[in-house]
C-alpha cells in the first residue's frame, strides 16, 4: 500500500484518471493540480492550486505523458489555467522525491539535474512501450481504413523500423492480409523480419522500396521519409507517421506532391485512453511501491 505517501499529479488527459483511480485504491494521499473541471470524486484526492502545494511533504510528482514544454508549462484538459512546474518547486521536495513523466526535454532535464532528484521517463521503459504498441496498432489500422479507399487485405505496406511498435504493426497488417515489407538497419532485425515471414529490406534502400506501396508506416524518430523518398512514392499512397513530433516525414513536400501524410504520435491516449491509462497506472503503482 501507499499509505501516507504524498503524490502530486499535475495536469494531463483522460489517462491520468486511471492513474488517480489506481493510486487512490492504494491509499495514497493525492494532490491534483489542473483538475478543476473534473467532476469525479476520488477517495484521498484533493484538488489544489500549485501555489498551495507544500512541496516539502511530496514523495512523488507525476507529470503527463507529454511532460512539460520548454517553459515548464504542463498541458491539461481539465483546467483552463496555465500550470508551470519550476526548478524551485522541485528543489523544495525531500531528496527522495521522484518525478515521473512520459517524455522529457531540455527544460525538464535541467530542472531535475539542478535539483538532484530522480527522473523516470515512463515511455522509455520496455514494458510500457510494448503494452502501448497494442492501442497504437489498433489506432493505425483505424486510420488506414478511414483514409484509404482500398482494403488492407491485398495492399502493399511498408513498415519503417522494427522496434517494439514496428514489430507489432508489421504482424497485425500481415494478419489482415497485407503484403508487408519492413525496413531496418540492424542485421539481427533483418533476420527476425525474415523469420516472421515479412519481406525485409535495408532502410538505406528505402527510395527503391516505396515505389509500389499503398501504405507507408514510419516508426523511426528521425527524418527518414525525405523529399527523395517521397518523389518515388505513388501519389495515392498514405503515410502514417507514428514517430514522436516532429515525425520522420517531410510533410511539406508530401503535401506538395499530393501525398496524404498523417502525423500520429500518442495514439494510445487518443484511441484507447482508458487502456493507456491503466498501462501507466499499473507500472507507476509498481514503481511507487518499490520506492
Amino acid at each position: 500500500m501507499l499509505t501516507e505517501k504524498h503524490i502530486v499529479i499535475i495536469g494531463g488527459d483522460a489517462r491520468q484518471l486511471e492513474i488517480i483511480r489506481k493510486l487512490s485504491t492504494l491509499d495514497a494521499k493525492l494532490s491534483l493540480v489542473g483538475f478543476e473541471q473534473l467532476d469525479d470524486g476520488f477517495v484521498g484526492a484533493t484538488k489544489e492550486q500549485i501555489a498551495n502545494i507544500d512541496f516539502s511533504t511530496v514523495d512523488a510528482i507525476i507529470l503527463p505523458v507529454s511532460g512539460t514544454n520548454q517553459q515548464g508549462e504542463v498541458d491539461t484538459v481539465f483546467s483552463n489555467e496555465t500550470i508551470t512546474i519550476t526548478e524551485e518547486q522541485v528543489k523544495a521536495t525531500p531528496t527522495h522525491c521522484v518525478v515521473y513523466t512520459g517524455i522529457s526535454n531540455s527544460y525538464l532535464d535541467e530542472c531535475i539535474q539542478n535539483s538532484k532528484r530522480k527522473l523516470v521517463k515512463l515511455l522509455e521503459r520496455d514494458d510500457i512501450a510494448i503494452y502501448n504498441s497494442i492501442p497504437t496498432v489498433e489506432g493505425t489500422v483505424m486510420m488506414a481504413i478511414q483514409h484509404t479507399d482500398i482494403t488492407i487485405h491485398g495492399s502493399t505496406v511498408a513498415v519503417l523500423g522494427f522496434g517494439r511498435v514496428g514489430m507489432s504493426v508489421a504482424r497485425t497488417f500481415a494478419a489482415l492480409g497485407a503484403k508487408v515489407k519492413v525496413g531496418a538497419r540492424e542485421s539481427e532485425h533483418i533476420a527476425r523480419i525474415t523469420e516472421m515471414g515479412f519481406t525485409p529490406f535495408d532502410i538505406k534502400d528505402i527510395v527503391h522500396q516505396v515505389s509500389d506501396v499503398d501504405l507507408c508506416i514510419n516508426t523511426v524518430p528521425a527524418k527518414i521519409v525525405t523529399a527523395n523518398v517521397l518523389a518515388t512514392m505513388p501519389t495515392n499512397a498514405l503515410i502514417i507517421d507514428l514517430a514522436s513530433k516532429p515525425g520522420g516525414t517531410d510533410f511539406r513536400y508530401a503535401e506538395k506532391r499530393g501525398i496524404k501524410a498523417l502525423l500520429a504520435p500518442g495514439l494510445p491516449g487518443i484511441v484507447a485512453p482508458k487502456t493507456a491509462g491503466q498501462i501507466l497506472a499499473n507500472v507507476l503503482a509498481q514503481l511507487l511501491l518499490q520506492d
